[in-house]
């Protein structure tokens, strides 16, 4: 395969949320894609660990990432990003939590954008890295992209998951998702998901509030409505290699959804 990829991540959006939030485009999203809203994360479900398991296709207890403070890690697995430099393939990071820097190793990207979720606040660095991320995408056109959203996660921790200042987060976040999926969807399969759930205001745990996300792919080689299986984060990986025409690493766990 040839395919261009765009990995949207919407930081601790639970899979209920999609419809608790009243967003219409939530609704709309679960007709154009191929999705599983019981798609299981990895343990702890926290974020760095799980970003991760995520970009290298293995378990925490094989990255050795167990919190947010990155590691070097012992026994090195190659990450989406290097399997993608490796085949002459071109990526692009998004992002506003500066943690999500070591997901790459140095010269494995072809652009890089960062914004301060804390500096600027996760409403406005969101919208920020979002129009980059169209800008980018319409003059460069990347092999890979991911954008990482960051408000739904903080608008948890910060008032509670599933409260209505969280679901608000949820609804700045598909808004922002539409318009990404809107304009970029004739040139780039696009895969919508997030990294773990949450409750209360925590999250980290085995609770399935926790555990589960929901994956949303959209692209003429997934088929829409309901997956026939339950996939895991570390299959994203190997997914994406295969759709943009990369090898998968030979320690990846996980296994392509097509």
């Amino acid at each position: 395969m040839n395919r261009k990829v765009l990995l949207i991540l919407a930081d601790g959006f639970r899979p209920d949320s999609l419809a608790a939030c009243g967003h219409p485009f939530a609704d709309r999203m679960l007709t154009l894609g191929s999705y599983c809203l019981d798609t299981l994360t990895v343990w702890p479900s926290v974020t760095l660990p799980c970003h991760m398991s995520l970009f290298h296709g293995v378990s925490p207890d094989r990255h050795g990432i167990l919190t947010n403070t990155y590691v070097p890690q012992v026994r090195p697995v190659n990450g989406l990003c290097e399997q993608l430099k490796a085949a002459g393939k071109t990526s692009a990071f998004f992002y506003d939590w500066e943690e999500l820097r070591d997901l790459s190793r140095p010269s494995s990207l072809s652009y890089g954008f960062f914004v301060s979720g804390d500096g600027f606040t996760y409403q406005k660095a969101d919208r920020m890295l979002t129009e980059n991320a169209a800008v980018y995408l319409e003059k460069e056109s990347p092999d890979f992209a991911f954008v990482y959203l960051g408000l739904t996660d903080n608008a948890g921790h910060d008032f509670g998951w599933m409260g209505e200042k969280y679901l608000e987060a949820c609804r700045q976040s598909m808004e922002e998702v539409e318009m990404l999926v809107d304009r970029f969807k004739d040139d780039y399969t696009i895969i919508f998901t997030a990294d773990h759930g949450g409750h209360e205001r925590i999250h980290g745990t085995r609770e399935e509030s926790d555990m589960k996300i929901p994956l949303i792919c959209i692209g003429p080689d997934f088929t829409p409505g309901p997956m026939d299986h339950t996939p895991c984060i570390t299959d994203i990986a190997p997914t994406i290699t295969k759709l943009i025409g990369a090898a998968s690493a030979p320690e990846w766990e996980g296994k392509s959804l097509i």
